[in-house]
């Protein structure tokens, strides 16, 4: 068939002379620029295509799931006791327990505790999930989803199965295992006093889900449970949408209160803040949170551990608000003094100021990345393209 009114032989010679002109280019004895362009691009081409293939036979297959079970053996074999050490956030009558599974990765369970009922997010392990839902005494009764991944909803059916009137909650686009109850944006959650508002995030998948916890009923702070979407000082990378996607779910989230507590879904904090000190050195925000997290790590303390029952000296502290003795923790503005005697999750307000991937609208980021990818470069980065390339960036990063 032709091409656009073109002869079949018109076509075969236009496609003899590009391969002509591509074999002298690299052929030439002046042409290293031009090899190592055209390299790049068939590497680069080779690379996404490869990606994409294994990216369907993860997602798509179960050949994904025997990954997932081989990341699961090395990880308990290597971690028996978690790959970080955690510490509860207590509210009044709640309680959010961070889990320790995979290599990197981390469950929760939120508790009511005076109605002893248990929902978990995200439970990739099910022996650790047990285990703590059976220290704590309490009835599992739902599951909380925030997408497919197996390091993500790989516990799912061994703990729908141990506790028959369990819920498995998540997005109908995502295709998550055993899937009881479909959720759609803005839906609630209701067990005992907690409500969990379901808030649609796509980008790092079709259906990917934060799950936001209101505060008002425990009369706490709100509780963001991010997933991939959202980590401390990162976010996760697009594999199911465009960087104009993930833009409007990271928007989404910015909509939140900054005084919401954020809980991920991996433990990536050094990594990240490393990578914001490229783009933003001179960010003393970020560099006041490195130092806190550097000392966390070198302890291997997880950087989502709830607040201690006292500052450095042990005695409690006092609620800024109430000026009473408690562990709910500190107003934003009062981040920096609090920060220096105990752990803490990061907050909304706090990713503001050191997390690039929140932070498109910034000039000094913009600057920092040089002339837009436009035809003259002159017209500045758009968010979107500010998003990708520092997502680009983060990859470079990682891999050396």
């Amino acid at each position: 068939m032709a091409w656009r009114g073109w002869p079949v032989s018109w076509l075969w010679v236009a496609s003899c002379g590009l391969l002509l002109l591509v074999f002298v280019l690299l052929l030439s004895p002046r042409s290293c620029r031009a090899r190592r362009t055209l390299r790049g691009l068939f590497m680069a081409r080779s690379k996404q295509l490869l990606f994409r293939i294994g990216y369907s036979l993860y997602t798509r297959t179960r050949l994904g799931y025997l990954f997932y079970r081989q990341q699961l053996r090395r990880a308990r074999n290597r971690y028996p006791k978690g790959h970080s050490r955690t510490q509860p956030r207590l509210f009044n009558g709640v309680k959010v327990l961070p889990i320790p599974v995979l290599s990197d990765n981390y469950s929760y369970l939120i508790i009511d505790t005076q109605a002893r009922l248990a929902v978990a997010v995200d439970p990739s392990d099910p022996q650790a999930v047990q285990a703590s839902i059976e220290k704590e005494g309490v009835n599992l009764v739902a599951i909380l989803c925030t997408h497919k991944h197996w390091d993500h909803s790989g516990g799912n059916r061994d703990l729908s199965r141990r506790h028959q009137d369990c819920r498995v909650y998540g997005s109908p686009q995502d295709n998550i295992p055993y899937l009881t109850h479909p959720l759609c944006h803005q839906d609630v959650v209701s067990v005992g006093r907690l409500q969990i508002r379901a808030l649609a995030t796509p980008g790092h998948t079709q259906g990917h889900l934060v799950y936001l916890l209101d505060g008002e009923p425990y009369e706490g702070p709100s509780c963001l449970f991010s997933g991939d979407l959202l980590f401390l000082s990162g976010c996760g990378r697009t594999f199911e949408g465009t960087a104009e996607t993930m833009l409007s779910s990271l928007d989404t989230v910015l909509g939140l209160g900054d005084d919401t507590l954020l809980w991920p879904g991996h433990e990536y904090a050094e990594e990240n803040l490393g990578f914001a000190g490229v783009v933003e050195p001179e960010n003393l925000a970020r560099e006041r949170k490195m130092q806190w997290v550097q000392r966390q790590r070198m302890e291997r303390k997880s950087t989502v551990r709830g607040w201690g029952p006292g500052g450095a000296g042990g005695t409690p502290q006092r609620h800024p608000i109430s000026a009473e003795p408690g562990p709910a923790g500190p107003s934003p503005e009062l981040w920096p003094v609090w920060h220096k005697g105990l752990p803490c999750p990061s907050t909304l307000g706090e990713e503001r100021s050191y997390n690039p991937f929140l932070r498109t609208h910034c000039l000094v980021l913009q600057e920092a990345l040089g002339p837009s990818p436009g035809p003259t470069g002159d017209d500045g980065y758009s968010r979107a393209q500010l998003l990708e390339r520092l997502r680009q960036l983060k990859d470079l990063h990682k891999s050396k």
